[in-house]
């Protein structure tokens, strides 16, 4: 699904990510460009320095428990 940051994505936001991501037992991955992180990971996170208005696609294979989940952090919207 693809979604447009509403806010920086530094230490805090990351870390609330993270943890959520964390909670799933599959794989969740965060798509920017060329480039495609691990949404478990807080280095990957960090390195893709994610800002508001930007677009980034998420993809699981949880369905979308995840997405859900990941929206109620308010930290991206859908598209």
């Amino acid at each position: 699904m693809v979604v447009t940051v509403l806010i920086p994505i530094f230490a805090e936001a990351a870390s609330k990510l993270v943890n959520t991501t964390s909670q799933f037992p599959g794989t969740v991955l965060i798509k920017k460009e060329h480039w495609v992180v691990d949404a478990k990971s807080l280095l990957g996170v960090l390195a893709l320095s994610l800002q508001p208005g930007q677009e980034v696609e998420i993809t699981s294979d949880e369905g979308d428990e995840v997405i859900n989940a990941l929206l109620e952090l308010n930290i991206f919207e859908k598209k």
